[in-house]
This record gives structure tokens, C-alpha cells and sequence, in this order.
């Protein structure tokens, strides 16, 4: 139906961004992360998913087609809905959803707010033959043990996994493969000035 959108943002709300097209606000609900990268009088280009309920029209926005496309495949896992496939989008970005599945890590989806245990194992297991196979896979599928223990640790200790991500990234190809020293590497990222 709606498949782009592009307009001006005219205002933000907490999870969505006012979209003004044609002299018409539209609501379009957004993750965190695109929300907080768009002020009022921007432009915004989003692909964009409408859900059609009985009593909603409901218009969802995505700075990627492959965000989208999680989007929509999270949306057939049963018991998740529009605003948990959103929370799980806002909280993880598609690399990490892409890596938890084909690595099986269920409890990376359990650290979202409202999904429980059962429910990060339905994502993994109805995804993990539905999610998009693409030439950078086999960087993902090697994350090692080593990281997956670290970024455990750095979600245990109050980061949240975008910001355990990004710590982990941030550790150099040479670090030595100890899970101590990489996370003594990882949490240097939070201190930098």
C-alpha cells in the first residue's frame, strides 16, 4: 500500500515522528534510533509498512528496506505484534537480530522489554530459516564465544546491546581472544572523552 514516505518532519512524539506530505501530518511510528536522528523542519525519506486493523490505520517507518523487512518478519512470529516487533528493532539493529538467529542466541532477544524467554525462542525459531542470506553471513555467524560471554557481561553490568555492540565493535582485530581482557577493551569505549 504505503511503501515510502517522504516529507518534513513538522514534530517528534516518543516513538514516532509527524511526517507533514502534501499539507497532511502523518504519524509514523519509528525505532529509537531513527526517531532521535531526525529533528522538526528535516527532510525524511522512510520505507514504510501500514498495518490495517478493524479499529487502527497504522503506519510504520524504517530508515532501510532490511529494517522494514524485519519488521514485516518479525510480525509473523506468533504473539508479536506491531509495537514489540518495533521494541525489538529500537533495542537491536539488524546485524544483532541477523546474528542471534543464526547463532540461536535467544537470550539476546529476551534482554527487550516485553519479550520474555518463550517468546525470544519463537522469534529464533521461525525466523531462523525466514531471515535474508546475504555475503557478509559468515562474518556474522563467527562471532566467537568470547564476544557473545562479553556482550553478556556488558548487558549485565547496565549497557544496553546497542551500546554492548558498539563496544564490541570498537575492540581491535588484534585484541587477544581472553574474555577478561576483551571486556576490559570494550568497556574503555564508555570512557573515552
Amino acid at each position: 500500500m504505503i511503501s515510502t514516505l517522504n516529507g518534513r518532519v513538522i514534530e517528534k512524539e516518543e516513538e514516532a515522528l509527524i511526517v507533514e506530505l502534501g499539507g497532511i501530518g502523518l504519524c509514523v511510528h519509528v525505532p529509537s534510533a531513527t526517531g532521535a536522528r531526525y529533528s522538526p523542519g528535516q527532510q525524511v525519506f522512510l520505507y514504510t509498512t501500514l498495518i490495517v486493523r478493524e479499529e487502527l490505520l497504522a503506519l510504520y517507518g524504517f530508515d532501510t528496506k532490511e529494517e522494514r523487512r524485519f519488521f514485516e518478519l518479525l510480525l509473523g512470529v506468533s504473539g508479536i505484534g506491531p509495537r514489540l516487533a518495533l521494541a525489538v528493532l529500537s533495542a537491536l539493529n539488524t546485524e544483532t537480530i541477523r546474528r542471534a538467529i543464526v547463532q540461536e542466541q535467544a537470550d539476546i532477544f529476551s534482554r527487550v522489554p516485553g519479550v520474555g524467554k518463550k517468546t525470544a525462542q519463537k522469534i529464533v525459531l521461525h525466523l531462523h530459516d525466514r531471515i535474508p542470506v546475504e555475503g557478509g553471513l559468515e562474518s556474522l555467524a563467527a562471532l566467537s564465544d568470547v564476544d557473545s560471554e562479553v556482550l553478556v557481561g556488558l548487558t549485565s553490568l547496565g549497557y544496553s546491546v546497542i551500546e554492548a555492540q558498539a563496544a564490541l565493535q570498537s575492540i581491535p582485530r588484534d585484541a587477544p581472544q581472553e574474555v577478561e581482557e576483551r571486556l576490559r577493551l570494550a568497556l574503555r569505549y564508555f570512557t573515552k572523552p
